[in-house]
C-alpha cells in the first residue's frame, strides 16, 4: 500500500504549493488522476517515486518510508521497485530500441541482462507490435512508438509500483486503449499498484478508482514548462 501524509511541496518561487493532507493507493489496484495541467499530478508521481523530496510529510511505499531516504537511497528503491513512464519518454537517443528496454539492468550492479530479461524485452515489444524495430534507433521512432518503447522499460522488472505519466498522449485512440490494457494486464499480472495521469477520460472506465487532483492544490501559478507541476 501507499500511504501519503501532510505531504507538502513547493517550487522556489512559491507560485506552486501542494499539500496532501492523507492519500492512499492500495496496492494491486489501478487509480487513474485527472486534472488541469498545473494540478500537481506530475509532480505527485515523482514524490511517490523519491525523485523529488517532499518539504514535508510523509510518503510510505509499502515497508519504505520514501521520506526519510537519502538520494542514493532513492534511486535504488526505485530502480527495484518502481517502473515509471515518463511524457518526455526520457530515452537514450545512442541506444537502439531493446537496449533502451533493458537500460534499468544497466543502472546498478544489483541488476544485470540476463537471458530471461532479454526474452522479456522482447515479449513485451511484441504485445505492443515493435518487435520489428528492436535493432532500430530510437532516433527513427515517432513519438507514439517512443511512448511504447518506455511503457515496454518500465515493465521489464515486474515493478510493485507503475507510475505512468500520460501514456497514452501521443496515440491514436486504438493503440491508447492497447496500451492500458497492456499496462493493466501486466500489472495484474504481477499484483503490482498502477497509478496513471491522464487528460482522456474516455480511459477512466477501465480503472477501479478515478482522483480528480486539483482539489490538493493551494495555488496555481506554474505549468508544465516553468515548473513541471502537471
Amino acid at each position: 500500500m501507499i500511504l501519503i501524509q501532510h505531504l507538502t511541496f513547493s517550487y522556489g518561487d512559491g507560485t506552486f504549493r501542494l499539500r496532501i493532507p492523507e492519500l492512499t493507493f492500495e496496492s494491486g489496484r489501478s487509480t487513474v488522476i485527472v486534472g488541469p495541467s498545473g494540478s500537481g499530478k506530475t509532480t505527485l508521481l515523482n514524490l511517490i517515486a523519491g525523485i523529488l523530496p517532499g518539504a514535508g510529510g510523509e510518503v510510505n511505499v509499502g515497508e519504505f518510508k520514501v521520506h526519510g531516504l537519502d538520494e542514493n537511497a532513492r534511486r535504488l528503491f526505485r530502480l527495484r521497485n518502481v517502473g515509471q513512464v515518463f511524457q518526455d519518454f526520457q530515452l537514450i537517443d545512442y541506444l537502439n530500441v531493446l537496449d533502451n528496454v533493458l537500460l534499468p539492468c544497466r543502472i546498478h550492479p544489483s541488476v544485470s541482462v540476463t537471458k530471461q530479461l532479454r526474452e522479456r524485452g522482447r515479449s513485451l515489444l511484441q504485445s505492443v507490435e515493435m518487435s520489428a524495430f528492436e535493432h532500430r534507433s530510437v532516433t527513427q521512432l515517432s513519438q507514439g512508438e517512443r511512448q511504447r518503447v518506455a511503457i515496454c522499460r518500465a515493465l521489464l522488472l515486474s515493478p510493485r509500483i507503475v507510475l505512468a505519466d500520460e501514456p497514452t498522449g501521443n496515440l491514436d485512440p486504438v493503440n491508447a486503449e492497447r496500451i492500458v490494457e497492456l499496462l493493466l494486464s501486466e500489472t495484474e499480472r504481477s499484483g503490482a499498484t498502477l497509478i496513471m495521469v491522464t487528460h482522456d477520460h474516455s480511459l477512466l472506465k477501465y480503472f477501479d478508482r478515478v482522483i480528480p487532483f486539483e482539489q490538493f492544490l493551494e495555488r496555481r501559478g506554474v505549468d508544465k514548462a516553468s515548473g513541471g507541476a502537471s
